[in-house]
């Protein structure tokens, strides 16, 4: 195995976009910044960093691995001083695992240095980097951040507002994004928001944050979320709100509340928990089953499971323990194991499955190769019946907005129905919730909710070009 990979890393589930904080006003800025990563850290493993300013100088500190490993001693916020700083947790989405794609970015142009952390994915940032390119621009990583820094450093705008403005009438996609000057820190939402960004506060110290956990870890207040399509500035000021551009049709990631966000977050100004419970009712009315017992896949099931439970009025099981200790560095032994992976992530509580007609309540999908193993798993604990029910419906089409879903080709329900994926997971039964049922889990009074990956409809097409450089991701 890869040193840098987990086993979660190895089993098949989605990965996570990013997380990014900003801290203003506070002159533990960096450590409020590293607390609220470990928050986020489900958003991103493989690098965290933060950048912060003293008044004077910028400073920065980032690495690869686990927010523990990067923040490793208490020297380091020593280096980060300052009452202004941001921060970030990352998946490599777009980029390459490596140390120079580790946020926040951090640069000097004429307007000055400045630091980047970015959520989500420009769909036509290769374009403009190529353009870039070829007009002479060096490119240091291989991150679509980078070139919001080359556009942002060529703007002959006065302000930062302006130039933010310039920038993302160029730049489409999902972001949301904060940056450091040496002045303010900016958070913003691009104008469909599809990536979620809230505002926090703790007495005088403002607090910009992917999710509402971070905003709870610090003791602070949730003021609001970012709307779509908004700058907000932290300065001395105070909170100021500006728009980025004309008002469009909110298209939030949906995924978010389905398995991304942690179920004790507030995302696009709903609980998760909430919105997950609805869910598991919802498909508990549309896929109902006779059964003994219903459990979840741990973690991001559990909540949906709860409510599949209630609605169904099938009692509510542990039938999962889920190791949480793995290291990064796990070392499996010299014998190939079948199905190793998944048995060192998850142990079946055999005294629950044994006898048992058994509902496993799961939040999606992507190449079944997990649940198949787990299935098998519940079979050898005993189990009489094994119905698999998802709280989402098939995932079809890969994302362009964030997600790291695979290409099409390797979406098992792009390649096979549902009875063939149902005989391949070597389950009784196995139902989706319906796009409809998704939706009716959501609430629409503050817009509406990007489900590309289960439709195929996508709210701003993703751009191809043909370049031997495009194949570098």
């Amino acid at each position: 195995m890869n040193k840098n990979k987990t086993i979660w890393d190895e089993l098949d589930k989605p990965r996570s976009n990013c997380g990014v904080v900003g801290i203003y006003g506070s002159e533990e800025a960096a450590k409020l910044v590293y607390l609220s990563l470990y928050s986020l850290q489900h958003r991103g493993q493989e690098s965290a960093g933060a950048a912060s300013f003293d008044g004077k100088k910028f400073h920065r500190h980032v690495g690869m691995g686990l927010v523990a490993d990067v923040f490793n001693d208490e020297s380091i916020f020593d280096k980060l001083p300052g009452s202004m700083a941001i921060g970030h947790n990352r998946y490599s989405t777009t980029g390459t695992t490596l140390i120079i794609n580790a946020q926040p970015l951090l640069a000097k142009s004429k307007n000055g240095l400045i630091a980047i952390s970015h959520n989500g994915n420009l769909v036509n940032a290769r374009r403009v980097r190529h353009n870039l390119e070829n007009e002479g621009a060096i490119f240091q990583t291989t991150s679509d951040t980078e070139v919001i820094m080359h556009l942002l450093a060529r703007s002959q705008a006065d302000n930062m507002l302006d130039r933010l403005r310039e920038v993302f009438t160029i730049l489409k996609g999902a972001y949301s994004l904060t940056i450091l000057t040496d002045e303010a820190i900016y958070g913003l939402r691009d104008p469909k928001g599809f990536r979620p960004l809230c505002i926090g506060k703790k007495g005088k110290t403002l607090i910009f944050v992917s999710e509402t956990c971070a905003i709870d870890l610090l003791e602070g207040q949730y003021v609001r979320e970012v709307e779509a399509g908004e700058i907000v500035v932290f300065d001395k000021n105070g909170i100021s709100s500006h728009k980025l551009g004309a008002p469009q049709e909110r298209t939030a990631c949906i995924f978010e509340h389905v398995y991304f966000s942690r179920p004790d977050s507030k995302v696009f100004d709903e609980n998760v928990d909430r919105a997950r419970r609805k869910l598991g009712k919802n498909l508990a009315l549309e896929k109902p089953c006779e059964a003994d017992i219903v459990i979840s896949v741990p973690d991001s099931s559990n909540t949906a499971a709860i409510g599949y439970s209630r609605r169904s009025n099938i009692k509510f099981e542990l039938g999962f323990i889920r190791n949480h200790y793995i290291g990064r560095t796990f070392i499996q032994p010299g014998q190939k194991l079948r199905d190793f992976n998944v048995r060192v992530k998850f142990n079946v509580v055999k005294g629950v499955i044994n006898g048992r007609r058994v509902v496993v309540v799961e939040d999606s999908i992507v190449r079944g190769t997990t649940l198949r193993q787990l299935t098998r798993m519940l079979r050898k604990a005993g189990a009489r019946e094994v119905h698999i029910r998802v709280t989402s419906p098939p995932i079809t089409s890969p994302c362009f907005y964030g997600m790291d879903f695979p290409t099409r080709e390797e979406l098992i329900a792009n390649e096979m129905s549902t009875q063939k994926i149902c005989e391949y997971l070597g389950a009784d039964s196995l139902e989706y919730l319906s796009t409809e049922g998704l939706l009716k889990s959501v609430p629409h009074d503050r817009g509406g909710y990007c489900t590309a990956c289960f439709t195929g409809e996508y709210p701003i097409l993703p751009e191809k070009i043909k370049n031997k450089n495009d194949l570098e991701d």
